[in-house]
């Protein structure tokens, strides 16, 4: 339409759907699929049917139970007390080692941060252990700590502290120049610098770190029960699974793999995604 020319009917009439279009109230289903959790649940209910319908197919209990009787038999033994006490103990467990790595690597990222020997301490030391799978250590923290919490506590801090303690650093090391210079012309004592600028500039990759450290622990903790069943009979989740699968309870070993992934996902969804909605989401750093 050239300048001074009216405009059609047609055209005014498409204006105006384009419009109604655009302030019309979305539906039912287009708040559904604009919703990330509502999409994760319809695809964790699809996958459940895949389970149901592969196991009746099969039909071998023993093989492989439907995901019903798995789910029923997750309820009955949390309701009796033992995989909620198997769950409880593997969680506190978790939770000892997991905080304990993040310590260590707190230190050594802040000693690789204030000098160029302790970021090479960190790299050299980060491309020996890194590589090496925590649960090779087990035998020899058994040796040195005994059957008990204190050999898991040790391999769990392997696995929790290199991932983490990487890629905080490398976070720190790729905050801009820019936000540097800028806070420095504030005039931050060097407390307010790591508080304020180097931290949040960071914070995606450390962020990461913690995810990856978190699953390590959860691996190297069940897989620690299951293979070694460290705790003199008195385990969490991985003795729960290693001690069915002896007793050919495979129902009950389903119901423990399943709690792992429930807690897996609770954690993910509850703390850090809430973390990082509040965090890296709200700064602009991530959409």
């Amino acid at each position: 339409m050239t300048t001074g020319e009216q405009p059609r009917a047609s055209d005014l009439a498409q204006d105006v759907l384009e419009l109604d279009v655009a302030l019309r109230a979305p539906s039912r289903w287009e708040r559904l699929r604009n919703n990330s959790t509502a999409r994760k649940i319809m695809l964790l209910a699809a996958l459940a049917l895949v389970w149901e319908a592969y196991a009746r197919s099969l039909n071998n209990p023993l093989l492989f139970p439907t995901f019903s009787g798995a789910v029923f038999t997750l309820v009955a033994s949390m309701a009796s007390g033992e995989l909620l006490r198997a769950s409880l103990f593997t969680i506190a467990l978790l939770l000892k080692g997991y905080l304990a790595g993040l310590a260590l690597a707190a230190l050594l990222t802040a000693f690789a941060g204030a000098t160029r020997i302790g970021a090479d301490f960190l790299e050299t030391l980060a491309g020996m252990f890194n590589p090496l799978p925590s649960i090779a250590l087990l035998p020899l923290a058994l040796v040195w700590f005994g059957l008990g919490d204190g050999s898991v506590i040790f391999v769990l801090i392997h696995a929790v502290l290199w991932p983490v303690a990487l890629n905080a650093h490398a976070g720190c090391r790729s905050v801009s120049t820019t936000l540097r210079m800028a806070g420095q012309n504030y005039g931050l004592s060097q407390a307010g610098f790591i508080a304020r600028i180097l931290i949040p500039g960071a914070f995606p990759s450390i962020l990461t770190g913690l995810k990856i450290g978190w699953a390590f622990a959860w691996r190297t903790l069940i897989a620690a029960e299951l293979v070694f069943g460290v705790s003199s009979g008195s385990g969490g989740l991985g003795w729960y699974i290693f001690e069915h699968k002896n007793q050919l309870l495979i129902s009950h070993v389903f119901a423990g793999l399943l709690t792992v992934v429930l807690l897996g996902l609770l954690v993910e969804h509850l703390v850090f995604k809430t973390v990082e909605r509040r965090t890296v989401v709200r700064w602009g750093m991530q959409t």
